[in-house]
């Protein structure tokens, strides 16, 4: 597609790895095991939570959600990325790459949103153990996981909806292999001030809070860990904090390097973004469901059994 074209049109070109197109057989192997791994690994721990009535627990719900998440975001990429790898489009219309957008950045804010109901639920669990029960009901839980939903789907509706009113003068070549909200920036001739400012709160007000709070109720939990006289329960009460701080590190590390690209890396060679914003999207949801059924008991015992039962 020429760049006067493109100017002209609605479509937008995603990007695969520049100048190796060569290999792009090669690496759809890698790239569909991996999705491979995330829409059957999420499945498997909904379908094993779902299924097993002694998993019917705060933590497992909260649990659930994030494989849920990590779920809509595997299908919400696959057919783009692995679309560029199989040879099929490179090619993505407006409408569909602010949808994709959408998905993207609200299943991110949805994921941070869980993560820290999950931090919520260890601080109660190891701090206030005796009202546990009484203060994650059933009722909460439900209210809980609704407003992270409706943070997540309605925070970022200003920003996407804009998208498709600006003019987008320059060449519609994408820097990924998926939509971004600050990569269609990059492209508009249109004021772009309050996208900007309103994406910089948004992410300041959902992603960095939800990660101050994280960290906050952290340092409670090593407060009440290290007053516990016996060291085997310390070490205990630690190792069921083992799975989340996992997940919160595969989660935030990623969301930091991407960032750190995008502000400070515009001299790095394309292959670098590229990558970065691969492993942004992929790495999260792939290992989640590997973090938590190796380092979760009751639920790898569960998936076990379920796994013998189908031998």
């Amino acid at each position: 597609m020429s760049a006067s074209s493109a100017i002209n049109s609605s479509i937008f070109v995603l990007r695969g790895f520049p100048g190796l197109g060569q290999y792009y057989p090669w690496f759809s192997i890698p790239f569909s095991t991996i999705y491979a791994v995330v829409l059957l690994g999420n499945g498997l721990v909904l379908h094993v939570i779902r299924t097993e009535p002694s998993l019917h627990q705060p933590m497992f719900y909260f649990l659930a959600m994030l494989a849920l998440t990590d779920l809509c975001m595997g299908l919400s990429t696959v057919h783009t990325v692995l679309g560029i790898l199989w040879g099929l489009s490179q090619e993505v219309s407006l409408d569909a790459c602010i949808a994709q957008t959408y998905f993207v950045h609200g299943l991110s804010c949805t994921e941070s949103g869980v993560l820290l109901a999950m931090a919520f639920d260890r601080f109660t669990a190891i701090c206030n153990p005796l009202r546990y029960t009484g203060i994650l009901t059933n009722r909460r839980i439900i209210h809980f996981m609704v407003s992270i939903v409706m943070r997540s789907a309605v925070s970022i509706l200003p920003v996407i909806i804009r998208l498709k009113f600006f003019h987008y003068c320059r060449p519609h070549n994408l820097s990924h292999s998926f939509c971004l909200h600050q990569d269609l920036l990059r492209l508009v001739c249109s004021d772009i001030r309050f996208n900007s400012f309103y994406a910089l709160a948004l992410v300041v007000c959902t992603l960095l809070l939800d990660a101050v709070l994280i960290l906050i109720s952290y340092v409670f939990i090593l407060q009440t860990v290290l007053a516990i006289a016996s060291q085997e329960e310390r070490l205990k009460s630690l190792q069921t904090c083992v799975s989340h701080i996992c997940a919160v590190l595969v989660f935030y590390i990623p969301i930091i390097g991407l960032t750190m690209v995008h502000r400070f890396g515009k001299h790095l060679s394309p292959l670098v973004h590229i990558l970065m914003g691969n492993i942004y999207i992929l790495f999260p949801p792939m290992m989640n469901p590997i973090i938590y059924s190796v380092k979760t008991q009751q639920l790898r015992r569960r998936m076990k059994k379920w796994f013998s039962s189908k031998m």
